[in-house]
């Protein structure tokens, strides 16, 4: 297997990373067995480190450091037989604690009961940069088979030994290893009993190829299951600690207030009331969450405020307040698009918006911090522990040593969770109170404080020839990112530029990034495109594709779907769109129904072909896909934040509009299982084809082209003027 380093870089759009350095964590051998427990282990040594682990090399938001010469384990095979994985992926509801299982108890060839994994902990998992990217499958599943197959031969090398014979005649199946020959066999329990032994993973390990997986790439219970229905399971709103007070912080009443004038006499006289002022950070710990904001209410602030735009200009000032000049890195250029327009049959220029919108997870942020001996350890829900680390040691000047975080399962992220706001305002509570504090967000500072997806303002300009061939492609989007910017289609003479501009919201990473803006440009452009070119939508994408694995995830959805479909009722329309990100292939369908009289909109079917390579999980990739098209409606339809005076003017759920039951459409996932190919994530492709797919059935439905997310917040107005 291929172990050379692969380059991890942040995307421009992922503002939220800071420059912190992030230092890897080392646990000693000896110490590693002292709190597992005798057995047998996998390590990993310094040399391998950065092929194997997300550590990500030389970007703008990462730094390097000195790797120890040796990392924490990855796997643990205990005298009782439980396998134990180790990695700093967090599970965010994702499902990837149980496909990492399936993995690891495919290549141990142990019952998929027996693993267990311990994710996400600073003081106990190999370092990760993060949960983030859809990185977790591509990285963690053949990171894991790697390591499974060495500890598989250290099993079969450790009974070899035992009964001196020579072992490439064992045989490793079912926890046991066996020798054919003699008909012995020993269980791993038996084998790791009484031993502390490990080894350093191989440089090359044959792994067992996806043909001939069988635990693996069939569909398995979500691990715990039970727990999360039933509500047994803890998440970090649950954590209750001995003596734990609860934290409430001050909030500035707009973005960018300045505090002028504190008086907390009053708040400090209410018994059992710990009040903190450190800077701009003002916070009360209590017995109760009540009594803290009673607390933060008794004290008398006055803030400076400074005028800011609304979401009613934002366009506009994104436009005029670009950069001069975009790095090169931000521009892709192949042949000349100004002979490509001249030679044109058909021009098409068009420009595409999409606005600022929130992750809105169920869970808010939360976090629960404790000292002990000068030591910090906080719960939180992160999509990035060791940053969050990092970024507590540096706030609150301690060595990164003496901090631990630990991740639960989470209630969702989107990419919302990658910041330590909840765990850095707990710590300075927990701190100064000399107790643990635990700090929830509510629903409106979630809306309100935590980042958003990035507006922007996409600008296309194309042209096609008679025979509906591309010829030219100009795309430039200024500000919400790069992701999925360049074109998957064929295209001689293309150019694609990204313009930075300076933040208005605190913004950042969200499910896909830039490509659900990309992706929306493009798919809508290259509808009308189709309409100029007098093509069928999905006649046109496919002559001018030449990707095999896009066309092919177009003729699922296509047949599927029974493209192109037929009307039968007034106001129905069909869409079609797709796209490619992260090693991952989609291609969505789509009917409307539009009331004429009234303007409201209803998706009433989905048809969904994902590809991306093997699948691991079938049951865990449909959840993704499902749930990915249902979010992605309230992108396409409603979802967004409204500001003004740098106050956000929808913070609750009753005001900002997310998908609802009855907004669900009949949904079918088409998954296509590709042995042949590496599997990627899919986390974040299913959701970029949805919304250009509604909008194109939209004007299939209307005749109306919308070029601007959210489409219709509010129905389609302009069938009524």
């Amino acid at each position: 297997m291929n172990t050379t380093r692969e380059k991890l870089v942040a995307e421009p759009e992922r503002y939220e990373f800071s420059a912190a350095p992030m230092h890897q964590f080392e646990l000693a051998r000896r110490e590693f067995f002292k709190i597992l427990g005798a057995g047998i282990a996998v390590f990993v040594v310094a040399k391998d480190a950065l092929a194997l682990q997300e550590t990500a090399p030389g970007s703008r938001s990462f730094h390097n450091e000195e790797l120890p010469k040796e990392i924490t384990s990855w796997l643990h095979i205990g005298e009782d037989g439980v396998v134990t994985g180790f990695t700093g992926k967090a599970e965010m509801g994702q499902n990837i604690r149980t496909s990492i299982s399936q993995t690891i108890a495919d290549e141990l060839r142990v019952p998929f009961e027996s693993v267990r994994l311990i994710m996400a902990d600073t003081a106990l998992t190999p370092f990760d940069a993060g949960t983030f990217g859809s990185r977790t499958t591509p990285t963690m599943t053949p990171q894991f088979r790697r390591v499974a197959a060495a500890a598989r031969d250290l099993l079969i090398g450790v009974a070899a030994k035992e009964w001196n014979v020579a072992p490439e005649g064992l045989i490793a199946k079912d926890a046991k290893v066996t020798d054919p020959a003699s008909g012995r066999s020993l269980r791993y329990a038996e084998l790791a009993r009484g031993k502390a032994l490990a080894q350093n993973l191989p440089a090359e390990d044959p792994v067992t190829p996806a043909t001939e997986w069988t635990l693996a790439g069939k569909p398995f219970p979500k691990v715990d299951g039970r727990a999360f229905v039933t509500g047994r399971h803890q998440y970090t709103t649950d954590i209750r600690l001995e003596g734990m007070l609860y934290g409430k912080v001050l909030r500035p009443p707009s973005f960018g207030a300045t505090l002028t004038s504190y008086d907390d006499n009053t708040a400090k006289g209410t018994s059992g009331v710990v009040i903190v002022r450190d800077g701009d950070f003002i916070g009360a710990a209590a017995p109760s969450a009540h009594e803290a904001q009673i607390a933060l209410d008794a004290i008398h602030a006055q803030w400076k405020e400074v005028p800011q735009i609304s979401n009613e200009e934002i366009f506009s000032y994104l436009k005029q307040n670009a950069e001069a000049k975009s790095e090169d890195r931000f521009r892709r250029q192949k042949g000349s698009v100004e002979d490509g327009l001249a030679s044109a049959a058909h021009r098409l220029n068009a420009t595409y918006t999409v606005a600022y919108i929130a992750h809105a997870p169920l869970e808010p942020r939360a976090a629960v911090a404790q000292w002990t001996d000068g030591k910090l350890t906080v719960w939180t829900g992160t999509q990035r522990p060791f940053a969050n680390r990092d970024e507590l040691a540096a706030t609150l000047h301690i060595p990164e040593s003496q901090v631990r975080v630990i991740v639960r399962d989470t209630g969702a992220a989107y990419g919302g969770k990658h910041t330590s706001d909840a765990a850095i305002e707990a710590a300075r509570l927990a701190r100064a109170a000399g107790r643990p504090v635990k700090v929830v967000w509510t629903r409106e500072e979630e809306f309100t404080w935590a980042y958003f997806r990035p507006a922007g303002v996409i600008e296309v300009k194309s042209g096609i020839a008679r025979d509906g061939k591309l010829t030219a492609w100009d795309f430039h989007n200024y500000h919400s990112g790069m992701s999925a910017i360049e074109t998957p289609y064929d295209v001689p003479n293309q150019q694609t530029e990204y313009h930075q501009v300076p933040l208005i919201l605190r913004s950042g990473s969200y499910r896909g990034l830039a490509a659900t803006a990309n992706h929306f440009a493009r798919e809508t452009h290259m509808d009308a495109l189709a309409r100029v070119a007098q093509l069928d939508p999905l006649e046109f994408r496919l002559r001018n594709l030449s990707d095999a694995r896009m066309r092919a995830v177009l003729e699922a959805a296509g047949k599927s779907f029974g493209w192109p479909g037929k009307k039968t009722g007034e106001g129905q329309g069909f869409g079609i769109a797709c796209g490619h990100e992260k090693g991952s292939y989609v291609a969505t369908c789509a009917e409307v129904v539009v009331d004429r009289a009234s303007g409201s909109v209803r998706v009433v079917r989905v048809v969904e072909a994902f590809e991306c390579g093997a699948i691991v999980n079938p049951d865990g990739l449909r959840n993704q896909v499902v749930g990915a098209i249902i979010q992605g409606l309230g992108g396409a339809l409603f979802e967004a934040i409204e500001f003004e005076n740098g106050r956000i003017k929808n913070p609750h759920f009753a005001t900002y509009r997310v998908p609802r039951f009855r907004d669900v459409p009949e949904i079918e996932a088409v998954l296509i299982d590709r042995k042949d190919i590496p599997s990627a994530g899919a986390g974040e492709t299913p959701i970029m084809a949805i919304a250009p797919t509604i909008g194109n059935a939209l004007f299939e439905a209307t005749g109306v082209r919308l070029n601007n997310l959210p489409l219709a917040p509010n129905g389609v107005q302009t069938l009524n003027t």
